[in-house]
């Protein structure tokens, strides 16, 4: 039986048992690589309004999702288990019906939950959140519906307290969105993990637009709640979900997949202009509201609180952030496992011995981005970064470790560096514990027959 940590509530009754439980707003991007970001570090992109919301909250440099995909990033976002727990542990799978989720969870303690724009969570069972209108619901339209604010409006203003969870659908492809003139191709300074071809920076200054875009509804979103009154008794989360389709950050498990931007913001209660290490993940984020709600739930979770981060000031969490990918159905079967203490990422592939490939990404078509062919297409004793590039993404060593703070783009494996071997042991050894809690067998789990099972409610793996 896998061990769980049961959660109790007590943090915000300490802190004044008249006042009331806060509302939340969660508003969540899609496929946005966290330093791109100025508040990040990110070089390009003009981001006014996430920036004006992180000078009026709490920055987290360390926050990490378990995989860099965007159903099982989701599923473990709402329901405070990771991909294996909770049964969705590949893309456009399932979780298990009888799984539970912050309606179940915030209901009884009085509040509305709902959802506006992309949901990509099933069975609604499991998910039975408020539809709320306004925002687009999928997520590769071309052009992306115009949105509407009334339907969150509405949602706001009710005198009961609501938990409203926003997601919206840039900057995913396809990038269509937003001005990318504004982003001149020559200008762009481009990630080291990528290749400098001009197909590269016409698709990345696409991106850059959309991630503009994005930020103009964050900033229109934020608008309406500060319109309606609630401002003061509301706990706004910013997310960015897992890095862009862009090769070596959305479907990994470096550091550009799995690292989430995140902030929190409340006037009065969460610091202003702030920044913290504490390490968070997304299965923490259930947890920390049930206790900021003083809701009870007899439920366990693979999370635990941070409220008193937010609250306390205290500057630590947990010790280590997790990782997971099944490759299937994205391309063939390639099942990786990872951990980080914040500042050393330890990756195992399991079946190092294959190509890694994901079909969209490198499949080329409208929405799956043609800068890949011209990738493969270029001169490698011209240009010796691009086959580099992909030889990193398609060709991977058994073990991988980085020095993450030093290398924030992990492009120098210091796996076989003996300075760093007990390092590499004591993170190896956390990763198989956590496996082991998972009840996750590794390779076996990217199979077919346990995908299938997991789309028909028919779990194989993982714990209950």
């Amino acid at each position: 039986m896998k061990p769980r940590l049961y959660f109790f509530t007590p943090l915000l009754l300490l802190l004044c048992e008249a006042q009331a439980a806060p509302n939340f707003l969660i508003i969540v991007a899609d496929d946005c690589t966290y330093n791109d970001l100025p508040i990040y570090g990110g070089a390009n992109a003009k981001t006014p309004n996430i920036d004006q919301l992180a000078s009026e909250g709490l920055i987290f440099n360390q926050a990490y999702l378990a995989s860099a995909m965007c159903q099982p990033c989701r599923a473990e976002l709402y329901t405070g288990l990771y991909p294996m727990s909770n049964g969705c542990a590949w893309n456009h799978s399932a979780s298990r019906p009888e799984t539970q989720s912050l309606p179940h969870f915030l209901k009884p303690a009085g509040y509305r939950v709902g959802i506006a724009g992309k949901v990509h969570v099933k069975p609604k069972k499991a998910f039975p959140f408020n539809d709320v209108s306004g925002f687009e619901h999928g997520c590769v339209r071309d052009p992306t519906t115009p949105h509407d604010l009334a339907g969150i409006r509405d949602y706001m203003n009710s005198d009961e307290p609501f938990c409203l969870v926003i997601c919206l659908v840039e900057p995913h492809i396809p990038w269509v969105m937003g001005d990318a003139s504004q982003y001149p191709v020559e200008r762009i300074k481009l990630p080291p993990n990528l290749a400098d071809t001009p197909e590269t920076r016409k698709h990345f200054a696409d991106y850059l637009a959309e991630i503009t875009y994005m930020d103009g509804q964050v900033g229109e979103i934020v608008k309406t709640l500060n319109e309606s009154g609630k401002r003061d008794e509301t706990v706004v989360l910013f997310t960015s979900e897992q890095g862009s389709q862009f090769p070596g950050c959305k479907w990994t498990n470096w550091n550009t997949g799995l690292h989430t931007a995140l902030i929190a913001s409340r006037p009065g209660h969460i610091p202003e202009s702030a920044r913290t290490d504490a390490l968070v993940q997304y299965a923490d984020i259930v947890p920390t509201l049930l206790d900021m709600a003083g809701a009870e739930t007899e439920k366990t979770f693979d999370g635990t609180s941070f409220a008193k981060v937010l609250t306390e000031a205290k500057t630590t969490h947990r010790d280590f952030a997790y990782g997971i990918h099944n490759n299937l159905p994205e391309g063939p079967a390639y099942p990786i496992r990872s951990i980080t203490d914040g500042k050393f990422r330890y990756i195992r592939n399991l079946s190092h011995e294959e190509l890694y490939i994901e079909k969209h990404l490198m499949g080329g078509g409208k929405l799956n981005n043609p800068y890949w062919a011209t990738w493969v297409g270029d001169d490698p004793m011209k240009s010796p970064n691009s086959y580099d590039m992909i030889k990193r993404y398609m060709l991977r060593p058994e073990e991988q470790l980085y020095h993450t703070v030093e290398d924030g783009y992990e492009l120098d494996n210091i796996e076989s560096d003996t300075g760093y071997g007990e390092i590499k042991a004591r993170l190896s050894e956390a990763l198989d514990k956590w496996m082991t809690a998972e009840s996750d067998p590794g390779a076996p789990v990217d199979t077919i027959e346990a995908l299938e099972g997991s789309r028909a409610g028919k779990h194989l793996y993982g714990s209950e």
